[in-house]
């Protein structure tokens, strides 16, 4: 589909700082901040426990963030690979080492960090689809020898991540993986028949499933079924969001909030809290650095003259705005709560990591959009 071809890039560090996307970079910093300050809300006003966690984990995974943009994008290419089977390995262990908390085993303890490397497939599968698309020829993408390995590449730690069980993480990385591929050309067909499959099988599927996860589903189906139980969060959430009005409550004067009706409120709902407090127009604020972000690794994609760069660009503008879209769309009631972190904004230090990680990347293919890969 994307037509390899480049000039050979030999950047000084000056020449390297001058190429960072400014834009990209002021709406991630400003999105970082705000963050911290919605934390801090979290914490009653106090500067306590998940407020300094989370103002120290951002500022060290932002340094990350440069450091991983100054990599060539060539060693991105050579190491996707080697990332994707290490965070499969990673996947492996957690199912016999992993720490299990709310009846889920998803973390590793690394003693300074409580790893879930579910986060992590979420980069590693979308940069070894990248690499793996730039290699084969795009009249070669609809041959069945070629659509075995992306497939079992992708079917293999979905599969690993629904056992932990994580089913909302696992679509996440389904995500991105069938980004990738679309982009690469896969005819329609094939998607068409993997939905056919997919829904003949998913009365299957729905026996497998946890209480909980069964529990949430009929409680999107009817938020009133049980609105003291299962239906308790997405309806304190409505309420939460519904509440803060155009201009919201203020800094510090979410009453869902400070009176404890929200759960999870530093987590996944995070954006609950920030909509309470600051009305329609805050979080009109916070959409548009989101899609600020998601435009500017879409033009990072657009300049980028390989292949490589342009199937990881394009795939992780896809999968953060995908990201973004779950969580807002599950506290506000339009899809089932699946567990799915708001990038940079909700507490979690794997997210957090993936998320700069992946950035970090789409920067560094901006900065050597001129390289010769492969």
């Amino acid at each position: 589909m994307f037509k390899p071809g480049a000039i050979v890039s030999r950047l000084t560090f000056r020449d390297k700082v001058f190429s960072l996307d400014i834009i990209l970079i002021v709406s991630i910093l400003l999105l970082g901040i705000i963050s911290c300050f919605a934390m801090y809300s979290t914490d009653g006003g106090e500067f306590a426990y998940h407020t300094k966690s989370h103002i120290v984990r951002f500022f060290i995974f932002f340094l990350l963030f440069f450091v991983v943009s100054f990599f060539s994008s060539t060693f991105w290419y050579n190491s996707s690979t080697i990332f994707y089977l290490i965070v499969l390995v990673l996947l492996i262990s957690v199912k016999y080492f992993g720490l299990t908390s709310s009846g889920s085993q998803r973390w590793l303890n690394l003693y300074f960090l409580n790893l879930q490397p579910s986060e992590l497939m979420k980069i590693g599968l979308i940069l070894f689809l990248a690499k793996y698309y730039h290699r084969i020829s795009s009249t070669d993408v609809n041959r069945l020898r070629y659509l075995l390995q992306p497939l079992i590449a992708l079917i293999a730690p979905v599969l690993l991540v629904v056992i932990q069980p994580d089913l909302g993480t696992s679509v996440l990385i389904a995500v991105g993986g069938i980004a990738v591929i679309w982009l690469a050309g896969v005819k329609m067909q094939f998607f068409a028949y993997l939905g056919i499959i997919f829904l003949s099988t998913a009365p299957v599927v729905i026996s497998f499933l946890k209480p909980y996860q069964k529990s949430r589903i009929l409680t999107f189906l009817d938020p009133s079924r049980d609105p003291l139980g299962a239906g308790y969060q997405i309806t304190q959430s409505k309420i939460a969001i519904g509440s803060g009005g155009l201009f919201g409550k203020g800094f510090l004067n979410g009453s869902q909030s400070y009176l404890d009706y929200l759960p999870e409120k530093h987590t996944d709902f995070i954006f609950t809290l920030f909509s309470e407090e600051f009305g329609f127009f805050g979080s009109i604020s916070i959409l548009t650095l989101y899609m600020l972000i998601t435009w500017r690794i879409v033009s990072i994609g657009n300049m980028v003259r390989g292949s490589f760069g342009k199937f990881y660009c394009y795939s992780f503008a896809t999968a953060f705005f995908i990201y973004v879209a779950v969580n807002m769309g599950m506290v506000l009631g339009l899809i089932p709560i699946v567990g799915a972190p708001l990038p940079i904004l909700s507490y979690g230090g794997s997210s957090m990591m993936a998320i700069m990680l992946g950035l970090g990347i789409a920067m560094s293919c901006g900065i050597h959009k001129d390289q010769v890969i492969g």
